[in-house]
């Protein structure tokens, strides 16, 4: 199953880019034994001076153009479940051994979803009741896919 973070906003460089660059690695090293054959973060930009509601759809629009636009489409929403480690880790193989082909991870911009990405999602995840910068979530994300493949491996990273 390969596996696709579609997120708004350009990530430059910084800690938050660090993160990610080596989560990112990790999961392509470790997915690949998995029967997760590739991984890829796709990042889009709004044109500016949209604002509101024009900008959240704009941004839902470049972010599914963004993706494979098929398979299983995970969105992070402040409403969504907080979902345990081992339970995406579960999802995660159970979609790939069903023969889903791909999962979408979408990251909204400062306005959040559409009802259309929202709709469309098989399941929405949040990362608590805290408010996140987009940057942090995307690392945050980015572990937490690592951290799914090292408990499908059976890899001591996850203590729980």
């Amino acid at each position: 199953m390969r596996l696709t973070v579609c997120a708004v906003g350009k990530l430059r460089s910084g800690p938050e880019a660090a993160l990610v660059n080596d989560y990112a690695a990790r999961i392509s090293a470790t997915g690949r034994s998995l029967g997760f054959p590739a991984f890829d973060i796709k990042e889009v930009e709004a044109p500016r001076g949209l604002t509101g509601p024009k900008r959240r759809d704009a941004e839902t629009a470049l972010l599914l153009d963004a993706s494979p636009n098929k398979g299983i489409c995970i969105v992070l929403d402040e409403h969504g479940k907080d979902l345990p480690s081992e339970m995406l880790a579960k999802k995660l193989g159970a979609w790939r051994d069903d023969g889903i082909g791909y999962a979408s991870f979408f990251i909204g911009g400062a306005d959040g979803h559409s009802q259309s990405l929202l709709t469309k999602a098989d399941i929405k995840i949040a990362f608590g009741k805290a408010t996140w910068p987009h940057m942090l979530v995307r690392a945050m994300l980015c572990e937490q896919i690592y951290r799914a493949m090292t408990i499908l491996s059976g890899h001591p990273y996850h203590r729980a």
